[in-house]
């Protein structure tokens, strides 16, 4: 059986129980640049790469701002993820409008996974290109979930998506247990080095990526390109100095080794006995 039997819309399944445009649309997620998200316990940051279709151009805005205390990352079609959260905004001044009290981070993702569901029973609609990252804070805490294409959605306590998401996954992972305790700046500072880990051997400079924040008494907003440089430049310094240390502490440690049979050596003459002539 050929595949194309089987993906020409939304709502026909394979024999072995797939929907294809929904496969190519999750696809289409890991193809758009790398997005990064992790929260603490009062703070919630993403971050991105800017990536950019040519040198002659500008790169494509990643991160937007909901609402003062919500925002999201996308990885995928850029103009899907301007509609999905052009609808998010919607759906928080209303409820704000409504309620007179801000819109719980949970609730709207559960909209949002709601609408993206819908996309995968109708012959006539495709499936939203477009993974988010939803960072938000509420009542109840500072929270990160990803919704996905297919409608469905998880909360996580750090994530990343896009390509070569791989490698900042695996720096998270390795780190995770310490987000939640995690200061301001150390969250910022593992956010961007998580960064550094999908660009693949590329120098790291401000102008790459883009690092956006919220928190408890601190609305949404972006750090300026000087402010992340800035965090660039005193990691690096740091591992500068710890590279220097490690490679004085070899060199130490060979010196002893050589010194070591020598003294052997020498001890050893002095205690030979003299021969009788």
């Amino acid at each position: 059986m050929f595949r194309n039997q089987y993906d020409t819309d939304v709502t026909t399944w394979s024999p072995t129980g797939r929907l294809f445009q929904v496969e190519y649309a999750m696809e289409a997620v890991k193809q758009g640049s790398a997005a990064i998200g992790l929260r603490s316990r009062s703070h919630v940051v993403l971050a991105c790469v800017n990536k950019a279709q040519s040198e002659l151009s500008s790169h494509q805005k990643k991160i937007f701002k909901v609402d003062d205390h919500i925002g999201v990352a996308i990885a995928g079609l850029t103009a899907d993820g301007r509609v999905l959260s052009r609808y998010m905004r919607s759906e928080s001044i209303n409820h704000s409008f409504t309620y007179e009290s801000p819109l719980p981070v949970g609730r709207l993702v559960v909209h949002l996974a709601d609408k993206a569901q819908v996309c995968t029973q109708r012959s006539w609609k495709r499936p939203y290109g477009v993974g988010l990252l939803v960072g938000g804070l509420d009542e109840s805490g500072a929270h990160l979930y990803y919704n996905c294409p297919s409608g469905s959605y998880f909360e996580y306590q750090a994530f990343a998506i896009g390509s070569r998401s791989q490698a900042a996954k695996t720096y998270l992972e390795r780190r995770f247990e310490s987000f939640g305790d995690s200061s301001r700046e150390d969250l910022i500072k593992d956010a961007i080095l998580a960064v550094r880990e999908t660009l693949q051997g590329e120098t790291l400079k401000s102008s790459l990526c883009t690092v956006s924040i919220l928190g408890v008494g601190e609305p949404f907003h972006f750090l300026d390109q000087e402010t992340i440089q800035n965090v660039i430049d005193t990691f690096e310094k740091v591992a500068e100095e710890e590279e220097g240390e490690a490679g004085e502490g070899e060199a130490e440690g060979e010196a002893a080794a050589a010194a070591a049979p020598a003294e052997q050596g020498g001890s050893g003459d002095q205690d030979v006995a003299p021969m009788e002539m």
